[in-house]
């Protein structure tokens, strides 16, 4: 029976960014500015619409042994990197691996493997395709490598709902701890879809950034300039616990991990509910949840993808559910560095939540030059923000295509 009282803690992080291949260094790019998006060099990019992407900072292969790198995708290789960093960082615990879980999310697998063996497939024969194909191209995929590599016998699991995947998989380890199942939970989202069908679907869709000559700038949430999405890849990764399994080890604590609320809109395949009502519920769940009031929230790490319905629809649901204290929440949109990760946003945007909360100060917006007047939100940019001191929560939002909202809350400690 889930104890919702049990408290959970967060021990470690990992990440690799298109800002940077670590936490470290991704964090000092997003309290900087530093973008991370730049021009796709591949000519079969050339007759595109749209000819640019965040592309992880540090290739896999300089982190990676190349045998091991071969029989992985490309999402599964970002995920064992940000896993290996996040267990490092919580010092390695030693736990019985049947309490050990894995909760690793995706929005949308190893498509580029699948791609890719179907282009050997038509070239060289079917001799010629990998005989790792199928392991490469599962959306469980990255979950079960992580699993693996950790030796985690508790449970191993995928949760997928597009963009909203990654915070998904933290609400599942969350209650994974909280149901008793596990002790220790390695929870987070990857994604690695760059690729010329999927920029090319993004783009018949009208979702994407069409800034070819100004690709850096060209994510910037809340701006009244904002004409799309930019796409990222890369992967987060957090390892939680129960809070009386960390003290007994005297890990370093970084947050708990207050509460999650998750629900759908009901709307549309592809478009956010215009005002935002499937959103606010999901903020006012994990809210509830986790006893706190809108008084308690010192910064949002917004879902914020720089499109113009999402951006407006997403700050219409935080002003209903915040109120009057809304002008004392400092609000960051992380994509406009990264691009958005997909399935690997709501990780990466956990760990950036996480850290302005340890750190007390918040990471810029970049390229917001002309605030949408209809946002009306207390928005970061120029310069990373000083968070107030004392007890207090964050909130980070995901939304995901198919209506997916998922509000997680981390607390003080």
């Amino acid at each position: 029976m889930t104890d919702s009282t049990r408290r959970v803690v967060v021990t470690g992080l990992g990440a690799t960014t298109p800002v940077g291949g670590d936490v470290a260094t991704t964090w000092e790019g997003l309290l900087t500015g530093r973008s991370g998006v730049r021009a796709l060099e591949d000519e079969r990019y050339t007759e595109l619409p749209v000819r640019f992407a965040g592309q992880v900072a540090v290739e896999p292969l300089e982190v990676m042994d190349r045998v091991e790198a071969r029989k992985l995708d490309r999402c599964q290789q970002l995920a064992l990197i940000a896993a290996r960093e996040a267990w490092a960082d919580s010092a390695q615990p030693e736990i019985d691996p049947e309490r050990l879980g894995i909760a690793f999310a995706t929005g949308i697998g190893g498509i580029v493997s699948l791609l890719d063996n179907y282009d050997t497939l038509l070239s060289r024969g079917w001799t010629r395709v990998s005989p790792m194909s199928v392991p490469q191209l599962m959306p469980n995929g990255a979950a079960a490598w992580v699993g693996l590599d950790l030796g985690a016998k508790a449970g191993v699991h995928t949760p997928v709902s597009a963009c909203a995947s990654g915070a998904e998989a933290i609400g599942y380890a969350l209650e994974m701890i909280r149901s008793g199942r596990a002790d220790v939970v390695v929870a987070g989202g990857t994604e690695a879809c760059i690729h010329p069908i999927t920029v090319a679907a993004f783009a018949a869709m009208r979702a994407l950034s069409t800034r070819n000559d100004d690709p850096t700038h060209a994510s910037r949430p809340y701006d009244l300039g904002r004409d799309g999405f930019v796409m990222g890849e890369g992967a987060g990764a957090l390892v939680l616990e129960s809070a009386e399994h960390a003290a007994a080890r005297g890990a370093r604590v970084y947050a708990e991990v207050a509460s999650v609320g998750m629900t759908a809109d009901g709307h549309h395949i592809a478009q956010p509910d215009p005002e935002g009502a499937g959103a606010a519920r999901a903020m006012r769940l994990a809210l509830e949840a986790a006893g706190a009031t809108p008084a308690d929230v010192i910064h949002i790490n917004a879902h914020a993808t720089s499109t113009p319905q999402g951006d407006i629809a997403e700050a219409t649901a935080i002003k209903s559910v915040l109120g009057s204290a809304v002008d004392d929440v400092a609000v960051s949109g992380t994509k406009s560095m990264t691009g958005h990760l997909l399935g690997g946003a709501g990780a990466v945007e956990s760990v950036a939540a996480i850290l302005a909360l340890h750190n007390r100060i918040a990471p810029i917006t970049a390229n917001l030059e002309n605030p949408d007047p209809e946002i009306g939100l207390n928005v970061v940019h120029g310069q990373a923000r000083k968070l107030r001191d004392g007890d207090a929560v964050v909130l980070n939002n995901s939304f995901g295509f198919g209506g997916h909202n998922v509000a997680l809350i981390f607390r003080s400690v």
